[in-house]
């Protein structure tokens, strides 16, 4: 019984730890001291490092949470969607709820552990099957352009990456893919469709 309590709590300072770091990394990048995160999981800085011994871990680990959450919610996408427009649009959407973590993972991966590049190109697999599903039928049907399906996908993630890059010029916090999403989706559908 005694066990079990504590590793509930062991467990919930572990969480604290997680959810504190999300955030904080959200807003300040990942060069973010860790004695903040401690201070938000409103933990002993000392703690962080019995779950997380290095940065490092704690970095690999959010971006290992972080790619199974936007892979889950991609595998919803999962024949939901019969057209590149609605598939964009979700995917636009997916990526806004978690917008501020996933540019700083985009603009500061140069800098990161090889694990989290590792995570980050899980992330974009999760997406890029269910995008090849959609752009190969519409191809299929005539509807778009034949084109390399891989060079498509990589100019729609070169463009959301684009717009991702300036999110803290956004004027208050406004969400720079939800203010775009139409433009977006239009202009780059527009590229792909056949005259």
């Amino acid at each position: 019984m005694q066990d079990s309590k504590r590793q509930l709590k062991k467990d919930g300072t572990r969480k604290k730890i997680v959810d504190a770091a999300f955030k904080i990394y959200s807003e300040n990048g990942f060069t973010a001291a860790t004695s903040l995160i401690a201070k938000e999981a409103g933990v002993a800085h000392g703690s962080m490092f019995l779950h997380f011994p290095t940065r490092d871990d704690l970095l690999t680990y959010l971006a290992n949470e972080f790619g199974n959450t936007l892979r889950a919610r991609f595998n919803e996408l999962s024949g939901a969607y019969d057209t590149i427009e609605e598939l964009l649009g979700a995917h636009i959407d997916i990526l806004s709820e978690y917008e501020k973590f996933y540019s700083r993972l985009i603009t500061e991966a140069a800098y990161l552990p090889e694990d989290v590049k590792t995570a980050l190109v899980r992330i974009q697999s999760g997406f890029a099957y269910h995008f090849n599903v959609v752009l190969n039928s519409e191809i299929e049907n005539g509807i778009l352009k034949k084109l390399p399906p891989q060079i498509l996908f990589h100019a729609w993630t070169g463009l959301i990456h684009h717009y991702l890059q300036y999110i803290d010029a956004s004027p208050s916090g406004e969400s720079v893919l939800k203010r775009y999403k139409k433009q977006l989706i239009f202009t780059y559908c527009e590229l792909l469709r056949r005259q």
